[in-house]
């Protein structure tokens, strides 16, 4: 990637200083060598920006007061900005991430006991239509770059603190999930840039083992996913069959589940130790029934998966219910007699739509028909807050 595609955009458009946040490492050192400096400089800022989460040159106070001046003359260390954000009454906390464009994404924490996952965005909207996705119901406006993806995490950690980087240890923000808003296979190169830069020991310092990508079955770059990342694969499944799959998730169509299933047989490092994730959302009448259930177990014959069943979240103007728990629990009790682990995801964040498939920004230029759908969804907030 040469400087020009690299450089990001969330900064004064009119700025046409190189914003240093998202760029590689090989890339953070040209920027500095043109500039006339040292190769180990980009060693030193690398550790400011992702180590000890810096914002300003003037901060680095091992480098020389020269060079702090002269940085910002052509560069900068910028993040996206927070246009809001939300705690859910459960401590889920999602913020509505404002790009220089204006365009706007989300991302959530879901906290556990002395840890949790950031489920980070990929995309503005997304270029899927699963039907009973939040997200699904925004048009795909554009991809995210490196910058803009690691920003999110950057936010977070900006959010809760947790600078400079905490030992394992110590980190409330522990792992990351790609589960935003976007596939992030239709991403690939920048979401492969972000990756690499959070996984670098000497950086932000997430591992790939606490990492997981999420996608509905972009089969060509689930290979690529695992030979150049390695990071933890979990699957959109959402149902055992084509019939039912596409007319639920029109991607498959394009990649039907024979074809998904074998590129997850090949999934590189997966393992009984590293199994696949198979997401399956739980709707009434759809995907529930005693027969699914079976029809799943012979799915994934020979793949080293676990299942991670959801019930559906509602959110306004869906057709969809969620199936009931004893059908729920009745599922799951299948998969499990036949030897597979389907625990139960428990909502979080549903009072400020941050649960699994609620996610949607209010990039769009919004119509008369989607303003009302909004105001829409404020009261289901509100309602399910009062809850």
């Amino acid at each position: 990637m040469g400087l020009d595609a690299a450089m990001d955009s969330t900064f004064s458009t009119s700025d046409t200083r190189t914003n240093l946040v998202g760029l590689s490492r090989e890339a953070l050192t040209a920027a500095l060598v043109e500039f006339g400096e040292k190769p180990f400089r980009a060693k030193q800022l690398w550790h400011w920006i992702y180590h000890r989460g810096a914002k300003d040159f003037a901060d680095m106070t091992d480098l020389s007061k020269e060079l702090r001046a002269k940085l910002p003359e052509h560069f900068v260390v910028a993040r996206p900005t927070i246009a809001r954000e939300q705690t859910s009454t459960d401590k889920t906390r999602k913020w509505l991430v404002e790009f220089n464009d204006g365009q706007k994404a989300e991302a959530v924490f879901i906290p556990e006991e002395d840890r949790g996952a950031v489920c980070v965005s990929s995309q503005v909207g997304c270029t899927l239509t699963c039907r009973f996705c939040h997200t699904g119901t925004q048009r795909l406006v554009r991809n995210l770059t490196p910058a803009e993806i690691v920003g999110q995490f950057m936010l977070a950690r900006d959010s809760y603190g947790e600078w400079p980087t905490p030992t394992d240890e110590r980190r409330m923000l522990s792992n990351i999930v790609l589960m935003g808003m976007g596939e992030p296979l239709y991403n690939f190169d920048n979401v492969a840039t972000a990756l690499k830069i959070i996984m670098a020991d000497d950086g932000i310092a997430v591992g790939k083992r606490r990492i997981t990508l999420s996608t509905s079955g972009v089969v060509p770059e689930i290979h690529r996913c695992g030979a150049e990342l390695g990071v933890n694969l979990a699957i959109s499944l959402h149902a055992p069959d084509d019939d039912t799959r596409s007319m639920i998730m029109p991607i498959n169509k394009k990649y039907p589940l024979k074809e998904l299933m074998q590129a997850c047989r090949d999934y590189p490092g997966a393992s009984n130790a590293r199994r696949i994730t198979f997401e399956y959302v739980m709707l009434k009448g759809i995907n529930d029934t005693p027969a699914h259930a079976r029809a799943l177990i012979k799915l994934v014959k020979d793949v080293p998966c676990k299942f991670n069943l959801i019930p559906f979240n509602p959110w306004p103007g869906t057709s969809y219910e969620c199936s009931d728990a004893a059908t729920i629990d009745a599922f799951a009790q299948t998969l499990w007699e036949a030897g597979f682990t389907a625990p139960v995801r428990t909502p979080r964040g549903r009072d400020i739509l941050a649960a699994c498939g609620q996610l949607k920004s209010d990039s769009e230029k919004l119509s008369v028909k989607e303003k009302r759908l909004r105001e829409a969804e404020e009261a289901w907030s509100e309602k399910e807050a009062a809850l």
